[in-house]
């Protein structure tokens, strides 16, 4: 059985970024606790690791006075950063470039009076975020509809949720053009989230099965998971190599796997291993 790794599976830059800061938090250890405030990343295999080293997962900051704050890549509300820095924490912020761009435009654009859109899931860590550094009017869309079930505005600024498709942007801002006299969009969406999927497309074509790896509760991963299944429908998504199932080997000469942007190598590599392990006992 062939075994075809898509090239840029597994850790886009602000991921990989984020990663490596809260690696070396973990190593300098404050004496009075190391934390992340959320998971660093969507990957519950990194943040396990990072726990093994000391570094505990916070849902709010309510439970300490001291010690080192991790801000994740998705980034945290503007309030959050303020309760962090009124406390006198260590902040050591590890949000995407990315994403910090887009809270900056939100921000801009609501100082100047501009009723700010974004394209993105609301309830996604991320989203939240971006949304909190908007002072004035702000509407989270999914949709070209939603903008359209929205009312009249003078002028609109646009952002978008950094894993959004392009296309969805494009028919977003074609709505926002029928509701408002002036539109203004950023372009926030990371290129990393559009290499992947294409590449998911382009290999689901070519192989019997798809493997696809990452945090069930990234959103990157499971678009990836959704793009393949529409092409091959033996597609399959797990978080690690114990989630695999032998069974979806049998009768296959050619299995594709590509991973979401928060899957470390070592994990994809493990799914590599077992899947070729599995190839093997089916040979036996």
């Amino acid at each position: 059985m062939e075994i075809i790794l898509a090239r840029n599976a597994g850790f886009c830059f602000g991921v990989k970024r984020a990663t490596q800061i809260a690696f070396e938090a973990a190593s300098r250890q404050s004496t009075t606790g190391t934390y992340t405030l959320g998971p660093i990343i969507h990957s519950p295999q990194v943040v396990n690791r990072l726990e093994e080293l000391g570094v505990k997962v916070l849902k709010d900051l309510s439970s300490i006075d001291s010690g080192t704050v991790i801000i994740r890549s998705h980034g945290v509300t503007e309030a959050e950063i303020a309760e962090a820095e009124e406390k006198q924490l260590d902040v050591v912020d590890a949000t995407c470039p990315f994403v910090k761009k887009a809270q900056e435009y939100v921000k801009e654009l609501s100082s100047q009076g501009y009723d700010v859109i974004v394209l993105g899931d609301y309830d996604h860590p991320e989203v939240q975020g971006i949304v909190s550094y908007a002072g004035g009017r702000v509407h989270v869309v999914a949709s070209a509809d939603d903008v359209l079930a929205l009312p009249a505005m003078k002028r609109i600024g646009i952002v978008a949720q950094t894993t959004q498709a392009l296309e969805h942007l494009q028919e977003v801002v074609t709505a926002a053009l029928t509701k408002g006299a002036e539109v203004r969009v950023y372009n926030t969406i990371c290129d990393a989230t559009s290499v992947r999927q294409d590449e998911a497309r382009a290999l689901a074509t070519t192989v019997d099965c798809m493997v696809v790896i990452g945090g069930y509760n990234s959103a990157n991963t499971k678009r990836l998971a959704e793009i393949c299944k529409e092409i091959q429908p033996h597609t399959y998504h797990v978080e690690s190599a114990e989630n695999l199932d032998g069974s979806w080997f049998h009768g296959i000469e050619r299995v594709g796997v590509t991973a979401g942007a928060s899957t470390p190598k070592w994990l994809i590599d493990g799914v590599v291993e077992r899947i070729a392990e599995l190839s093997k006992d089916k040979k036996d």
